[in-house]
């Protein structure tokens, strides 16, 4: 997949395709059946198939002081997107000059003249330009006049009648319901990261962690969960585990972690890449009265992970 950032940097090979607009923070199976449509027209006119989206995400820069609310950054968003078969993806900087751009402009611009698309594809309720006053329907009406075929993606939702959309994940992950945000992104919630050092506490007392920093991820319920570690970036290596996502307060932490115990480990992993998937809440985040009650807990922790995770392997063959 190819990756540009400036308009005059796209190559020519990737101009004429279908284009699909949108955020897609998540890419959850909303944003694929938006996505998915563009690629059977793609493949159908046997053009480029090419998504345009922003950077930062327009919520960071409209509210930089909010909390943390990406349920995919930029890097894990593009490498979803590779899967899902897009040739091109068009990073427009979402700045105050853009936020300034009227609608009309962004058609124009962002659009017609820079990818000179064959075919634009958007979700229901896509908006742009200044103060989101572009909609679809100004949109379909630009496309008419400038000959390009407009298709408006109307919303999908899952069996029980639950709407795809980010902002109910992010709900079913701050409430602890992990399992519902996987059946609305249709994999589970994964953060993924660098190794980083930590106070090595967790060595002590006989459950070693790999830590990671939250960054721009979505901050879920705190406390402990079962997951699925994958090590390394080509070839990924799987393994069960269990995560406390908290301040630490038996230790009076004073920051946020994600701390990852794998099963049947032991390897320095410092400094190499780990995603971890959270299969199932177990927990709330509690202060124990000293490290051998923590200790305690852990192991009962780790036990239930076992369970859940042997659970959700015979439930998946």
């Amino acid at each position: 997949m190819r990756v540009f950032r400036k308009f005059q940097d796209i190559t020519e090979d990737c101009r004429g395709g279908v284009v699909v607009l949108g955020n897609f923070d998540g890419i959850h199976r909303g944003h694929q059946a938006v996505i998915g449509a563009a690629a059977e027209d793609a493949r159908r006119h046997g053009v480029p198939l090419v998504v345009l989206t922003f950077e930062p995400h327009p919520r960071s820069f409209f509210a930089p002081h909010d909390p943390p609310f990406r349920l995919t950054p930029f890097r894990s968003k593009a490498f979803l997107l590779e899967a899902l078969g897009v040739d091109a993806l068009v990073v427009l900087t979402f700045d105050k000059a853009m936020s300034h751009l009227p609608a009309p402009d962004f058609i124009q611009q962002a659009l017609l003249d820079s990818l000179a698309p064959c075919q634009i594809t958007v979700g229901f309720d896509f908006r742009y330009g200044h103060r989101r006053a572009g909609d679809v329907e100004m949109l379909q009406a630009a496309g008419k006049t400038a000959g390009v075929a407009v298709n408006v993606v109307q919303p999908v939702g899952s069996a029980d009648g639950e709407t795809y959309s980010s902002t109910r994940i992010r709900e079913h992950l701050v409430g602890g319901k992990p399992g519902h945000a996987a059946a609305l992104l249709g994999r589970p919630f994964e953060i993924e990261g660098v190794v980083q050092p930590g106070d090595q506490r967790g060595r002590t007392i006989g459950f070693p962690t790999a830590n990671l920093e939250m960054g721009e991820y979505l901050h879920p319920a705190l406390g402990v969960y079962a997951v699925r570690a994958g090590l390394g970036e080509d070839a990924v290596e799987w393994f069960d585990g269990v995560a406390n996502l908290g301040n630490r307060p038996t230790v009076d932490g004073t920051r946020l972690l994600f701390e990852i115990h794998l099963f049947k480990f032991d390897r320095d992993i410092y400094g190499e890449h780990l995603r971890a998937a959270l299969i199932e809440f177990i927990r709330p985040e509690h202060k124990f009265d000293g490290l051998d009650a923590l200790k305690d807990q852990i192991a009962k922790d780790c036990a239930a992970a076992k369970r859940i995770l042997r659970t959700r392997a015979a439930g998946a063959s």
